[in-house]
């Protein structure tokens, strides 16, 4: 046995086994031999797992790709047949915006530095914004970007670059069944929210804009709540606040042919109870032209609701119509003074702005939490305006690494008013003034008490008397040198712009930085309506320019500079 276990542990070692070798050779044939048969099954035992592997492993991917589209199919089979969706725009609105707000409310109401808006919660990436003529791109072809999907020139209303319209995401979900709002505080007939119910070449059109969205348009009726300013466009020339070229009387026609219902007070919105009380067609004009800044609305809020008030009345509106349907409703809502605050380079006025779109985007989100209907919002701007920079290096002086709210929080009035004031004020019939009472004057009742300053220069008081026409850009230079603010320019910027959302279904679709396109289908996908589709209808029934120019345009447009237009969109 000593031996045996020594040849048993020698061939385990060694083919060598001196003395021993026949035993070891014995030995080692039959070892070969069970060597050869443990390969033999070793192999066989291999293969088997390899294809129990190759078998186990398609069918995990099987699995997998089955459950995916299981997954997909299940979901697009059982997302919600009743959903609303809640559009925010805000114009004009650039990151620095948010900024420049931001520190402002932790300033005024004495916050942390940690406090965020609203807004900052539901940061959802950003936007690129470039239209299909400019790299810089206006609030029309910005907002046919997010109604159609689509590029296009700038001063197109939902129009395409080879001029034929666009059916928007506000017509087709007409047409499948959701009611449908628009809620500004510029002129409803403006180029945001025409993008949406209107198609002209060229956004200067606004008369005709006005008639499309009373229903006078090519699809018929496509919004059933609009709330906003704009009143001269409804109103005929006959009548001493109409800004109309003709003598036709929009809202009659929106009443009689159309059945609208029509608010155009304080006292009218108010009676709506917040949209308890709203009966649908519902059209609300509160201003002659925009409703005024939020800085200066809050003296007059017995006259002109707030952007907030306005978005809540149709909210719930809008919820009580479809309360028995099985669709819901789409709302645009655009915050669209912060743009104009951009383009005068007042950051008084905009920061209010601002801090209303904020509120209104909380309002919104309340809204979503009471709701028992899917409800997804979504937000981003058209463009940046103005080049807002939340400092600024005076000329000749080292950079100061500061900027001062405290300046904007002086602030009671607009730039705009201001201005208005002015103007006003040096055409009146019984103005009498020498040069140096005028200049005391506006330091006194306008620099001191609206912009909150007391040491305006002799040479802000020269050029603010000699050229009151220019006394609102003039005006914000006054408080954005005093505050440390700087703009680069009075027009639009290419720069990014964020994108928020309540999120939800889809809206993963959005993350991170897209184009403005990228909205518009989440917009339609959301939805489930097909622009496209209905875009063979609507260019049908614009086969002649009725829609295109309205009656006996042409001259005018041309005074407007359509053939600019015309040039720059190919570039």
């Amino acid at each position: 046995m000593p031996s045996l276990t020594h040849c048993q542990q020698a061939s385990e070692q060694s083919p060598l086994l001196g003395n021993n070798s026949q035993v070891a050779n014995h030995e080692n044939t039959e070892g070969n031999s069970n060597t050869r048969k443990a390969t033999k099954w070793s192999r066989i035992s291999d293969i088997g797992i390899f294809v129990w592997a190759l078998v186990a492993t398609t069918a995990v991917i099987v699995l997998a790709v089955w459950t995916q589209h299981n997954q997909q199919t299940s979901k697009h089979d059982s997302r919600a047949t009743k959903r609303n969706l809640i559009f925010m725009i805000s114009d004009g609105m650039g990151p620095a915006s948010l900024s420049l707000t931001r520190s402002y409310r932790q300033y005024v109401e004495g916050l942390p530095e940690g406090d965020t808006l609203t807004l900052d919660k539901h940061f959802w990436g950003s936007s690129r914004t470039r239209s299909s003529s400019s790299l810089v791109t206006d609030s029309a072809a910005g907002a046919t970007a997010f109604s159609c999907g689509k590029k296009s020139y700038n001063g197109a209303i939902s129009m395409l670059p080879d001029y034929q319209p666009c059916c928007s995401v506000m017509e087709a979900a007409k047409r499948a069944g959701y009611a449908t709002g628009l809620v500004v505080t510029s002129d409803i007939t403006d180029a945001t929210p025409a993008c949406f119910a209107s198609h002209v070449m060229i956004r200067q059109l606004q008369d005709d804009i006005a008639l499309q969205e009373v229903g006078e348009g090519p699809l018929g009726r496509s919004v059933d709540v609009m709330f906003g300013g704009g009143r001269c466009h409804f109103m005929p020339n006959s009548t001493s606040r109409s800004c109309r070229l003709d003598d036709m009387d929009i809202v009659s026609l929106a009443k009689e042919k159309y059945g609208w219902t029509y608010a155009d007070s304080r006292k009218a919105f108010d009676a709506l109870d917040g949209g308890n009380n709203a009966n649908l067609p519902l059209l609300g004009l509160f201003a002659d032209t925009d409703i005024p800044f939020e800085l200066d609305r809050k003296g007059v809020n017995d006259v002109y609701p707030s952007l907030s008030e306005m978005a809540n009345t149709a909210v719930r509106a809008l919820e009580r119509a479809t309360a028995k349907s099985d669709k819901g409703f789409f709302l645009m809502i655009e915050g669209s003074r912060i743009d104009h605050a951009g383009h005068i380079n007042d950051p008084a006025a905009q920061v209010r702005e601002v801090l209303e779109y904020d509120g209104t985007f909380k309002t919104v989100l309340r809204f979503i939490d009471s709701t028992t209907t899917e409800t997804v919002l979504v937000a981003t701007s058209d463009h940046e305006t103005g080049g807002l920079a939340t400092a600024i290096q005076e000329p000749d002086h080292l950079p100061v690494y500061n900027w001062y709210p405290q300046v904007l929080a002086n602030a009671s009035t607009s730039c705009e008013k201001l201005a208005a004031t002015l103007q006003g004020h040096v055409s009146n019939k019984a103005y009498s003034m020498s040069y140096q009472q005028l200049k005391s004057w506006i330091n006194n009742e306008l620099i001191v008490p609206g912009l909150g300053i007391s040491d305006a220069t002799d040479e802000e008081l020269s050029l603010l008397a000699e050229k009151p026409e220019a006394s609102a850009n003039t005006f914000a230079a006054i408080i954005s040198l005093r505050a440390h603010i700087g703009w680069s320019t009075h027009g639009h910027t290419a720069v990014d712009v964020n994108v928020y959302s309540s999120g939800g279904p889809e809206t993963d679709n959005i993350r991170g930085n897209i184009e403005n396109t990228d909205i518009g289908k989440f917009l339609s996908h959301y939805l489930n309506v097909d622009v496209d589709e209905i875009t063979k209808d609507l260019r049908k029934q614009m086969s002649t320019n009725k829609y295109l120019f309205g009656a006996e345009k042409q001259d005018k447009m041309s005074s407007w500079g359509f053939d600019k237009y015309h040039s720059l969109k190919d570039l």
